[in-house]
């Protein structure tokens, strides 16, 4: 009789100890799974991939270093479709450039910071990722006015020190949505830059452009298919939903 309470009382411990270790993995699944989904589909590391995913929202981000010469034409297509995007300026082309900054936002388009030198963020010491921030965040104030609070990387490096002098300064830190990267600056294919700009495109994207002669041809283009598939294109603090 005591030999079978005792039989009787350990299964049940077996059994309590089972499901236990049975929700215990559920959670841990739903932790690795679940929340580091969410996470990697927004925000990795402190750092932006995408804005609203529930919406039909997509961001083209324009990155300015070089490329002056196509501005103008690239403005007039933005200006023709009726669309507002988001220009990430380096400081040294800004202080260059600077009647073209002031066009920019002129035409209403949103003001990022770039960063100073195109320098390799991923590289640089807190001291030095918060100079190249604070340097730009204060040239382009002083040249319009603006107090931007958006930074994207030059060449897409950072380090937790990036990260962490941008949020001192105020700033979110902006990549690219993965896959969204049109290579531009590499591959001067108008037809390669519109595919790579719409395939498979979702809600809350982040396109990376820069001011390239096949970009320009390809920009119309790229703005209809999206617009005809439903989109709306706006700048990434909207699809942040910050406007």
């Amino acid at each position: 009789m005591k030999k079978h309470i005792f039989l009787t009382v350990n299964s049940h411990r077996v059994m309590v100890n089972c499901v236990i270790a049975f929700v215990l993995s559920i959670v841990a699944l739903f932790t690795f799974y679940g929340v580091n989904y969410v996470r990697a589909s927004k925000i990795i590391n402190g750092v932006y991939y995408c804005g609203d995913e529930n919406s039909k929202k997509v961001s083209l981000m324009i990155n300015v270093y070089w490329g002056t010469e196509y501005l103008d034409d690239m403005l007039q297509i933005l200006k023709d479709n009726d669309v507002k995007t988001t220009f990430f300026v380096g400081g040294t082309w800004a202080v260059a450039q600077s009647d073209m900054l002031e066009k920019i936002y002129k035409a209403g388009h949103e003001i990022g910071n770039h960063g100073y030198s195109h320098k390799d963020q991923g590289k640089l010491s807190a001291e030095n990722n918060l100079k190249e921030i604070s340097t730009t965040h204060e040239l382009v104030k002083k040249l319009i006015g603006v107090e931007m609070n958006l930074f994207a990387p030059p060449s897409g490096s950072y380090n937790k020190k990036t990260v962490e002098m941008a949020n001192s300064l105020g700033y979110k830190t902006i990549m690219w949505t993965d896959g969204r990267d049109t290579i531009d600056w590499r591959d001067k294919d108008s037809d390669l830059i519109y595919n790579r700009a719409i395939k498979n495109c979702k809600g809350g994207d982040f396109v990376l452009m820069h001011p390239t002669e096949a970009t320009k041809n390809a920009l119309d283009k790229i703005i209809k298919t999206l617009k005809n598939s439903g989109f709306s294109l706006c700048t990434v603090s909207e699809n942040l939903g910050q406007n």
